[in-house]
């Protein structure tokens, strides 16, 4: 188990995210909320995962490191 002081307040890059978010750890180790998507990109078909939640779509590197980690503690 991991605790995370209340009081923390992440600092955000702006060249890496806009935003961000809690999702509760239980969304994001469901295997039922991971998406392998693909999209066109320089003439390629890329490959990746994406997790929407709510309002907000997971994706990309982000939601290849919580696959990454579902895999290990669930498979």
């Amino acid at each position: 188990m991991a605790l995370i002081d209340p009081a923390f307040a992440p600092t955000l890059n702006a060249d890496e995210v806009a935003d961000a978010f809690e999702t509760p750890f239980a969304f994001l180790m469901d295997a039922a909320n991971h998406r392998l998507e693909e999209r066109q990109w320089r003439g390629r078909t890329r490959k990746f995962y994406a997790m929407p939640y709510g309002e907000r779509y997971i994706w990309g590197v982000t939601a290849g490191i919580l696959r990454n980690l579902y895999e290990r503690l669930f498979t």
